[in-house]
C-alpha cells in the first residue's frame, strides 16, 4: 500500500486561529482507501517554508497532499510552493481561466484579475476544475511521487477529495485494500493498568492494538490493514473479543458510543428521571447533561465545594423536591497537592458514597469529575439487592 503525507497549509492554523479539521477529514478518507498515513504537517503562508515541506514529505512518501494557499490573493502561495519544489515554472492554463470565468458569471459575481492567478499551475501538472469553488485544484507526478493540491475551504476540500482525488488514487495505485479501525471506549481504569492487561496485544503487526488516554478515560484503538471490509471485520473480532474478555466493565461502548448514551441507558431503561447536584465545578455537569436529551429534569449549581454528608443531604432534599427517581451529587475540592472528588448516588435501591483523589492539570478536573460522576451512573445495578 502506498503511503501519503497531509500538508496544511495557513499562518491562521498556527496561529491557532481556527481548528484544523480538513487534516483529520483527510487522514480517515485516506485510511478509508487503505492509504497509510505517515505524518501531518501545518506551514504557515510561506513558499519556500511549504517548497521545503513538500520535498521533505516526497523523501518518505509516495503521496502528499496540500490543503490551503490556492486562493487569488499574495497570502495563497501554495502554486508557487509546488512549482519550487518541483523547480518548474507555473503555467498559465486558459481551460481552468474559462472555468473560473463561468463559475462567477454563474454566481452573478465580478470576477477581478487576481483570480487569473488562479488558473497559474505548475508546469507538468494535471489541473481538475473546482465545481464548488473558484480555485482549480492540481495533481503533479513527480519521480513515482504525487502531489495534490487542494483548497483549504472545508467544504471544497471534501467534496473535491471524495469525488476527484479518491477515484484518481485508487485507479492510479490500483487501490482494494482497506484499514479499518475499531475503538474501544474505557472509563475507571488507567493507562497504564490497561497497558499491563493487554501489553501482548500491543506488540502485534496486523491488527495493530494503541492506547490514547483522555480525562478519566482511555480509548482502545484496533486497526487492521485487509483485502476486503469484511476481511478486516474477521481480523478485527478475535482481538476485540479478547479485549473485551480482558478488560471487562471498564468498557463503556465502542466507536460512535458516548459515555452519556452509557451512563443514561439504566435510567431510561427503567423510566426514571434524574435530578443533578453539584458544588465547585462551575455548572460543569449540569450545563453538560441539560445539553443532552433524556431523563434529566432539574439541576443545583453551588459555587462553593461541600462535605460528602453535606453532599448527602442536599442530593436527596434537591432529588425528593423535583419528585424524581435518581438524584446524582458531585463536589470537587480543589487544592494545590490533589483535587478530591466527592460522588453521591441515590435511586430507588440503594445509595452510594465514593471519594476520588485527581492530581491532574487544574483545567480538566471538572471534566475528569464529570466522566467519573456518569461512569456511577452507568454502573446502576439492575438487581435491587446488588
Amino acid at each position: 500500500m502506498p503511503s501519503a503525507e497531509i500538508i496544511t497549509i495557513g499562518t491562521e492554523l498556527l496561529l491557532g486561529e481556527i481548528v484544523d479539521t480538513n487534516a483529520q477529514f483527510l487522514a480517515r478518507r485516506l485510511r478509508e482507501a487503505g492509504i497509510d498515513v505517515y505524518r501531518i504537517i501545518t506551514v504557515g503562508d510561506n513558499a519556500k517554508r511549504i517548497a521545503e515541506a513538500i520535498q521533505q514529505s516526497m523523501e518518505r512518501n509516495e503521496i502528499i497532499i496540500t490543503t490551503g494557499g490556492l486562493g487569488p490573493t499574495v497570502d495563497d502561495p501554495t502554486r508557487e510552493a509546488v512549482a519550487q519544489a518541483m523547480n518548474v515554472q507555473l503555467e498559465f492554463h486558459p481551460e481552468l481561466w474559462a472555468q473560473i470565468e463561468a463559475r462567477f458569471t454563474n454566481l452573478g459575481r465580478t470576477i477581478t484579475e487576481n483570480n487569473r492567478r488562479q488558473a497559474f499551475i505548475p508546469a507538468g501538472a494535471i489541473g481538475i476544475e473546482n465545481p464548488v469553488g473558484t480555485a482549480p485544484i492540481f495533481i503533479v507526478e513527480y519521480q513515482a511521487r504525487m502531489i495534490i493540491a487542494l483548497p483549504g475551504v472545508p467544504g471544497e476540500m471534501s467534496y473535491l477529495m471524495d469525488r476527484a482525488v479518491i477515484p484518481f488514487l485508487q485507479k492510479h495505485f490500483d487501490l482494494h485494500g482497506v484499514i479499518q479501525t475499531r475503538i474501544l471506549h474505557t472509563i475507571g481504569v488507567g493507562e497504564s493498568q490497561i497497558d499491563t492487561l493487554i501489553g501482548d496485544l500491543e506488540q502485534m503487526s496486523n491488527p495493530t492494538v494503541g492506547l490514547a488516554a483522555h480525562s478519566g478515560q482511555v480509548d482502545v484503538r484496533i486497526a487492521v490493514k485487509a483485502g476486503s471490509e469484511q476481511a478486516a471485520a474477521k481480523l478485527i473480532y478475535p482481538i476485540e473479543k479478547t479485549l473485551r474478555e480482558r478488560l471487562g466493565k471498564w468498557i463503556y461502548g465502542a466507536d460512535a458510543d458516548t459515555l452519556e448514551e452509557a451512563a443514561l441507558k439504566s435510567i431510561i431503561e427503567h423510566t426514571w428521571t434524574l435530578t443533578v447536584c453539584e458544588a465547585g465545578l462551575h455548572g460543569h455537569v449540569v450545563r453538560h447533561l441539560a445539553s443532552i436529551e433524556g431523563p434529566y429534569i432539574a439541576g443545583q449549581v453551588l459555587t462553593e465545594p461541600l462535605s460528602m454528608n453535606e453532599l448527602l443531604k442536599l442530593t436527596d432534599a434537591y432529588r425528593q423536591s423535583n419528585h424524581a427517581d435518581v438524584g446524582l451529587g458531585v463536589s470537587l475540592m480543589r487544592s494545590a497537592q490533589a483535587h478530591e472528588v466527592s460522588l453521591v448516588l441515590i435511586t430507588p435501591h440503594h445509595t452510594q458514597q465514593h471519594s476520588r483523589q485527581y492530581s491532574g492539570p487544574n483545567d480538566y478536573a471538572s471534566k475528569w469529575a464529570y466522566n467519573y460522576s456518569l461512569d456511577l451512573l452507568r454502573r446502576i445495578p439492575d438487581d435491587p439487592k446488588s
